[in-house]
C-alpha cells in the first residue's frame, strides 16, 4: 500500500484496528476460557462463553471486511494475501468452536439433568417394622425391592466423554486460533 492514505482510508484503518483490538481479545478470551468451565460442569458461565463466542465471531468479520476495504487493489501483495486466507481459516476454526462448545453444552446439560432426576426421585418407603429387641428385622423379599437406575444414568459416562472431547478440541483449536492472530499481526506490522 502507499505510504499516504486517504482521509477515507485513514478511517478503514482505524475501524479495522479498533474492531480487531475490541473484538479478537475478548473473542479468544472466551474460546480459551471454556475448556475450564467444561471441566468444572459450570452450565452457566459456559452458556456466556458460548454466546460472547457467537457475538465476537460475528463481530470479528468488521475486522476482514474492514482489512479488505483498506486492501483494495492491494490483493496481488503476499502478506495481504496471506493475512485474508490465516484470517478465513481463523474464522472457519472459530465456528467448529462454537459449535464444540454447544455440544459440550448439551452434554454437561444432560449430566446435570440426571442428577436432578436422581436427586429428587422419590426414595421408596420402607415399611414400618414392629420394633423387637428379641429378632433381628428380616429385609424385603426380592420381588418387593425396587431396580436401581442404570449405571449410565448416575454416572452420565457418555455425556460425560462428550464433553471430554469437546473440551480438548476447543482447547487445541483455540490454541490454533490464537497463533493464526499473531502471524496476522507479524504480517501486517512487518509488511
Amino acid at each position: 500500500m502507499s505510504d499516504h492514505l486517504s482521509g477515507f482510508d485513514h478511517v478503514l484503518l482505524i475501524l479495522h484496528i479498533g474492531f480487531a483490538i475490541f473484538t479478537l481479545g475478548p473473542l479468544t478470551a472466551a474460546t480459551m476460557a471454556t475448556p475450564r468451565y467444561i471441566r468444572r460442569g459450570d452450565l452457566t458461565v459456559l452458556r456466556y462463553l458460548r454466546r460472547v463466542t457467537q457475538m465476537y465471531g460475528l463481530f470479528s468479520l468488521g475486522v476482514f471486511l474492514f482489512g479488505m476495504l483498506l486492501a483494495r487493489g492491494h490483493f496481488g501483495k503476499m502478506w495481504i494475501t496471506a493475512s485474508m486466507t490465516l484470517m478465513i481459516v481463523a474464522l472457519v476454526l472459530l465456528l467448529i468452536v462454537e459449535r464444540d462448545q454447544t455440544r459440550a453444552l448439551k452434554a454437561l446439560t444432560a449430566i446435570a439433568a440426571d442428577r436432578a432426576t436422581i436427586a429428587t426421585a422419590p426414595q421408596p418407603d420402607r415399611e414400618q417394622q414392629p420394633e423387637s429387641t428379641d429378632a433381628p428385622a428380616q429385609p424385603a423379599p426380592a420381588e418387593e425391592r425396587p431396580e436401581p437406575p442404570p449405571a449410565t444414568t448416575v454416572t452420565g459416562d457418555v455425556p460425560a466423554k462428550v464433553a471430554d472431547v469437546e473440551r480438548g478440541r476447543i482447547a487445541s483449536i483455540s490454541g490454533v486460533v490464537g497463533l493464526i492472530w499473531i502471524v496476522i499481526l507479524i504480517l501486517m506490522v512487518w509488511h
